[in-house]
C-alpha cells in the first residue's frame, strides 16, 4: 500500500527532488505540494515542476483538507509552525529537515512530538548520520590534546550559517568530551589576537557556487592530523534519506525521532 505524502517546500531544490524520487520509487502517492503563497509556481502541476510528468496535484499556498500519512518539510523556519499545526490537526507523521530553527520553533516541535511522531534531522544523508555517530567516539579516543575544527561548504544560496549539520557535529563532539556547547564554539577567526583557545571547537562556513554539501572534521595535535570527511554529490542523497524516514515513521508512537533511529545507529 502506498504512503500518502504531503511535501512542504515542494517547488524548492529539495522539494522537487523529493517529489521526483517519490514518484520514481513507486511507494508514495503525492497528495499535496505546498509552497509559500507568492511563489511563482503556485497553481502549476507539482509533477511538471519536479520534472517527473503530470501528477494532477497543483502546487498550492495552503495546506490540504485531506490528511496525509506523512509530510516532509524542507522549507524555511517560519513555515515550520504551519506545517506542525497541519500535522497535529490531521495526525500526520512529520519528517522535518528545515535548518536554522530558533528556540521557540524547536520548543513547538518538541511539544508536538508528544502527540504525533516527528523525525527531525539536520541532515538526512545515511553517510552523514554515520559521521554524526562517529565524531564523538573519535574525539573521546583521541583525547583533549587534539584540537577540533569543523569546515562546512555549501552552495551560494544557503541562507543559514553555520549549517545545521556542522552544529550537530560540534554538539555530538561536545557531549562526548564534556565541552560546554555552544559556548565552546568559535566561528571563524580574525585579528591579531586570534590564538586558538584550548577546548574550543572552530567552525568555518564556506558558500560558493553549487556545492551540494561538504563537511570536514579535523582533529589535530602536534605531530599528526586526523580528518573525517563527508561529501554529498547530489541532493538526491538527502531526498532518499527523507523518503526512507517517512516510510519508517508512519505508524510509530508519538515521539521525537532522529535518523539514527531509522538507521538503528546507537
Amino acid at each position: 500500500m502506498k504512503t500518502k505524502l504531503a511535501v512542504v517546500g515542494a517547488a524548492g531544490r529539495m522539494g522537487r527532488r523529493i517529489i521526483a524520487l517519490a514518484v520514481e520509487g513507486g511507494q508514495f502517492d503525492i497528495i499535496a505540494a505546498i509552497e509559500k503563497p507568492d511563489h511563482p509556481d503556485i497553481g502549476k502541476d507539482a509533477g511538471a515542476v519536479a520534472g517527473t510528468g503530470v501528477l494532477n496535484v497543483k502546487v498550492a499556498g495552503i495546506y490540504p483538507d485531506a490528511p496525509a500519512d506523512a509530510a516532509i518539510d524542507f522549507s524555511q523556519p517560519h513555515a515550520t509552525v504551519a506545517t506542525v499545526d497541519y500535522c497535529l490537526k490531521n495526525s500526520v507523521a512529520l519528517v522535518l529537515g528545515t535548518t536554522g530553527l530558533n528556540d521557540q520553533q524547536r520548543d513547538k516541535i518538541k511539544a508536538a512530538s508528544k502527540k504525533i511522531p516527528i523525525l527531525y534531522a539536520t541532515n538526512m544523508s545515511v553517510g552523514m548520520n554515520v559521521l554524526f555517530s562517529l565524531v564523538g567516539k573519535v574525539a573521546s579516543m583521541l583525547g583533549e590534546e587534539y584540537d577540533v575544527e569543523i569546515i562546512e561548504q555549501h552552495h551560494r544560496f544557503k541562507k543559514d550559517a553555520p549549517s545545521g549539520s556542522a552544529l550537530t557535529l560540534a554538539e555530538n563532539i561536545s557531549k562526548a568530551t564534556g565541552r560546554d556547547f555552544p559556548a565552546c564554539l568559535v566561528h571563524g577567526r580574525s585579528g591579531k589576537e586570534a590564538l586558538r583557545q584550548k577546548g574550543a571547537i572552530g567552525i568555518h562556513a564556506i558558500r560558493a557556487g553549487d556545492i551540494t554539501g561538504i563537511h570536514s572534521v579535523i582533529f589535530g595535535t602536534l605531530g599528526e592530523t586526523v580528518t573525517i570527511n563527508h561529501t554529498a554529490h547530489t541532493r538526491d542523497t538527502f531526498a532518499r534519506g527523507a523518503l526512507r524516514a517517512a516510510k519508517w515513521l508512519v505508524g510509530k508512537k508519538p515521539a521525537l525521532y532522529s535518523m539514527a533511529d531509522v538507521l538503528g545507529i546507537t
